[in-house]
């Protein structure tokens, strides 16, 4: 289906989960094809659960956690952000020891 998208020659594609039901090999390999079409010069919206691929190839994001956004950033800095390391990428530190229900807490997001 992208392969059909680009036949137009898009300025701006949408893409929504491209990784879903995918092996992990074709996801590296889906990513990297996403990262090319990028550097054509097409712009990308990409809706996608796989946080550290997904940040490792954007240059700005938006996390959506319950239908809002909660945090918005250059994805770099997001991808070495503390909170998204444990929260979106399971990654958990040593300052994170006291869970959920503090992060709960300590974040209100509106």
């Amino acid at each position: 289906s992208i392969g059909r998208a680009l036949m137009n020659r898009p300025t701006l594609l949408f893409l929504d989960e491209p990784s879903l039901g995918l092996s992990p090999i074709l996801v590296r390999e889906i990513f990297k094809i996403i990262e090319d079409i990028n550097e054509e010069g097409v712009t990308i919206l990409l809706v996608e659960q796989n946080a550290r691929m997904a940040l490792a190839i954007a240059d700005f994001a938006l996390i959506l956690e319950n239908g809002r956004f909660v945090m918005k950033g250059p994805a770099k800095e997001l991808m070495e952000d503390k909170d998204v390391k444990e929260f979106y990428m399971g990654i958990r530190s040593e300052e994170s020891a006291k869970g959920y229900q503090r992060w709960k807490r300590k974040k209100r997001w509106r």
